[in-house]
């Protein structure tokens, strides 16, 4: 079997990794993949947003079966384009994708739903957002509308921090074109956790509970990033929320989506605020997230491949997703300034001796090979992921294998799964 996965991070390592695995052994392709997925599987120099050139290659190649890992190309329908062609792809529609190319869009299907969200409102005039907030009063959360790789969230704790806000997003176009539109909603208070399913148009199938850690420093402190590390399980998602969980927002999304004609095939991704008044929906994704990916697959006992494929014929089933009784962490290890400004180029060292250890995996992120040396590419640099059989076992896994790793300016957080560890 012949799989291409689209993509160049940490998340699209795990996939491909868990894929290399799998009992059919098939062959693997990334595109543009990275200096870890050049490890188990053939990467192609087309860009994951190069949606013409992926098709090109895709015509010639015929995979099996495509894995489409980033949110870009989703939203940009390259589902869609595939599916014209004849190749199976794993992935929503570009009109299901708006799920995360629009918080607006999201926000509309979440209260026809009759999902619990904050409340919010959508502008794309300054002044009547600003106006707003003055009326609500703060804090409150000023979001992009479209994508904005995982940065578009501000909590604005003043007014003035507001302005700011609304000023770099809407004035100065700090995201660009997504910052075009705002929606401005009220500012939860309680912990975060991070719910993936697998969908095939009818059947949901959900996967492990994760939390990922978005600000830069300990202590959940300074700006948002993509995500500094991740762990699963969550314990905060207790055994009796898995049936609230669906009744309240998978099932009802999923049926919302139908009734506007949008059939909904791959991964939804619910990130969930656990507040004192009850669970509540931050925003959706629609695909595999990354860091959380790279904390849950490798707790995966059965085959990925299937359940993938399933996802696409419709023919998925709880049978075919069981877990590891392990836990995992994935301590993320980023280029110093992340997420600001940044040098590439480092050469990194220890990735071998890291792996050596029990139960470690390193996924790449930002990482190439120049010169026979790996050497970083991006902010996010790699994510040192540890089994073990608790949490504590695998946090204390993954910081020795951290250890072993080096490159210029390297910065991670040294406090990843903290808040799960008393419990």
């Amino acid at each position: 079997m012949k799989i291409l996965v689209i993509g160049g991070g940490g998340r699209e390592h795990a996939i491909t990794w868990k894929l290399a695995n799998d009992s059919c052994k098939p062959e693997l392709f990334c595109a543009p993949g990275n200096a870890g997925t050049a490890r188990i599987a053939t990467n192609i120099d087309v860009g994951a947003e190069d949606c013409n050139g992926l098709l090109e290659w895709a015509r010639t190649n015929r995979p099996d079966l495509t894995v489409v890992g980033p949110e870009v190309p989703l939203c940009a329908g390259i589902a869609d384009v595939f599916a014209a062609e004849g190749l199976a792809v794993f992935g929503p529609s570009g009109e299901a994708a708006q799920m995360e190319g629009s918080k607006a869009f999201a926000k509309d299907v979440m209260t026809a739903a009759g999902v619990p969200t904050a409340a919010s409102e959508t502008f794309t005039d300054a002044e009547a957002a600003l106006s707003y907030i003055r009326e609500k009063g703060t804090p409150i959360v000023v979001k992009a509308d479209g994508l904005a790789a995982g940065k578009g969230v501000i909590i604005c704790e003043t007014v003035a921090d507001a302005e700011k806000a609304i000023a770099s997003t809407i004035l100065d176009k700090t995201f660009g074109d997504a910052g075009a539109t705002i929606i401005v909603e009220e500012c939860l208070v309680g912990e975060e956790a991070s719910i993936l399913a697998l969908v095939d148009g009818e059947t949901i199938v959900t996967l492990a509970s994760s939390q990922d850690h978005k600000r830069v420093f300990n202590g959940d402190v300074g700006p948002n990033t993509g995500g500094m590390g991740a762990y699963s399980p969550a314990p905060v998602v207790t055994d009796d929320m898995w049936p609230e969980i669906r009744a309240q927002v998978l099932d009802p999304t999923i049926r919302e989506l139908k009734k506007r004609g949008i059939t909904y095939k791959g991964v939804l991704y619910a990130g969930l605020m656990l507040t004192e008044a009850g669970m509540m929906v931050l925003e959706f994704n629609c695909r595999f997230g990354d860091p959380e990916t790279q904390a849950v697959l490798p707790r995966l006992g059965s085959d990925l491949t299937p359940a993938l494929q399933a996802c696409v014929d419709g023919t998925l089933s709880e049978e075919m997703v069981t877990w590891k009784p392990d836990a995992c962490v994935s301590v993320v290890m980023a280029s110093g300034g992340y997420p600001g400004p940044y040098e590439k180029g480092k050469t990194i060292e220890g990735l071998d001796a890291a792996e050596e250890l029990e139960g470690v995996v390193v996924f790449h992120a930002g990482t190439k090979e120049e010169t026979g040396e790996v050497v970083t590419s991006g902010g996010r640099v790699l994510g040192v992921t540890a089994l073990g059989r608790d949490l504590s076992t695998a946090v204390d896994a993954a910081y020795s294998a951290v250890a072993q790793i080096r490159f210029d300016q390297a910065q991670y957080r040294t406090d990843i799964a903290a808040r799960a560890l008393p419990r």
